[in-house]
């Protein structure tokens, strides 16, 4: 219900001439009382409502979880998917790589190929 000032106006002027000029402020005093303590029961009252609304929904989501069923661990131990293949090294450091594809450890290989030589820049002229 919403009113508007010609509405508030003439309420206050039937007020005033009902009651009187004297009484009007006592009754005022008294309606804004009422009013406020209508307004905090009903506050109040939605509240409580809000608070049960909330435990029947925690006890159904409760009673769900309990009637859900149990998961129950696999039979067997997890293996990974996909295996390595065997002849191929994983994660092994360049050393241990060379030696897997040459047959030989890293300082023979460094002996058996010399290095190339190395041309000077500067020109006998």
């Amino acid at each position: 219900m919403n009113l508007g000032m010609p509405e508030m106006i003439f309420i206050f002027l039937l007020a005033l001439v009902l009651v009187g000029p004297k009484k009007l402020p006592g009754l005022a005093r008294q309606l804004g009382k009422y009013m406020a303590e209508f307004k905090r029961a009903s506050n109040e009252f939605k509240n409580q409502l809000e608070a049960e609304m909330m435990n029947i929904e925690l006890e159904e989501r409760a009673k769900k979880q309990a009637e859900a069923p149990k998961v129950l661990p696999p039979e067997k131990p997890w293996e990974p998917p996909i295996t390595p293949a065997p002849d191929i090294v994983s994660r092994g450091n360049s050393e241990d790589i060379s030696a897997a594809v040459t047959g030989s450890t890293p300082e023979e290989t460094a002996q058996a190929k010399p290095l190339p030589p190395t041309t000077s820049a500067s020109t006998d002229a």
